[in-house]
C-alpha cells in the first residue's frame, strides 16, 4: 500500500474511462478515455473527439479536462487514461499538477512515461488487454487516421 492520501477505486475508474473509448470508437473516433477523480467523487470524463469535432486538440484526456471544469487545484486527483498520453496530454497533466496518472496501456503506443515521472507525477501503468485490444484493432483499421492523431509519428 502506497503512503500518502487515498485513492479512488482504480478499477472502477478505469472501467468508465473503457467505456468513453468504446464510446469514442463507436463515433467513428480515437478510442482513447479519460477519466478525472478524487478518493470520493468522478470530477470528469471524456474521450477522443478529434475526429468527431474536427479538433486537433480534442484527445481523451483534454476531453475529460474540459468536462471536469476548471479549478483551483488538482491536489490529491487522479487521471485515468486508456492509452499512455501524448506530449500535449503530458503537458497539460504537468502545468495543471495533477499528482496521480494511471495508464491501461501503452503497448500500442508508448507517450512517455519518464517525462511523467521526471516532473513528480506517479504514475502507474498497467497492460489492460481490453484497451490494447481495442487500440490494436483501431490502429488496424484506420492507420492514416491514427498517424494524423499523434502528429503524424
Amino acid at each position: 500500500m502506497k503512503d500518502g492520501p487515498p485513492w479512488p477505486d482504480d478499477d472502477a475508474m478505469m472501467q468508465i474511462a473503457f467505456e468513453q473509448a468504446r464510446t469514442g470508437f463507436g463515433q467513428g473516433g480515437i478510442p482513447v478515455g479519460a477519466v478525472l477523480a478524487t478518493p470520493t467523487a468522478l470530477l470528469g470524463a471524456g474521450h477522443n473527439e478529434r475526429v468527431q469535432r474536427g479538433d486537433p486538440t480534442a484527445h481523451g484526456e483534454m476531453a475529460c479536462l474540459r468536462d471536469a471544469g476548471s479549478r483551483s487545484s488538482y491536489a490529491g486527483t487522479t487521471l485515468y487514461t486508456t492509452l499512455s498520453p501524448c506530449p500535449m496530454c503530458s503537458g497539460a497533466i504537468i502545468l495543471f499538477q495533477i499528482p496521480r496518472v494511471v495508464i491501461a496501456e501503452r503497448v500500442t503506443y508508448a507517450g512517455d512515461v519518464g517525462f511523467l515521472r521526471g516532473h513528480g507525477v506517479d504514475v502507474e501503468v498497467r497492460a489492460d488487454e481490453r484497451c490494447i485490444a481495442l487500440m490494436s484493432e483501431f490502429q488496424r483499421r484506420s492507420p492514416r487516421l491514427w498517424s494524423d492523431d499523434i502528429g503524424g509519428r
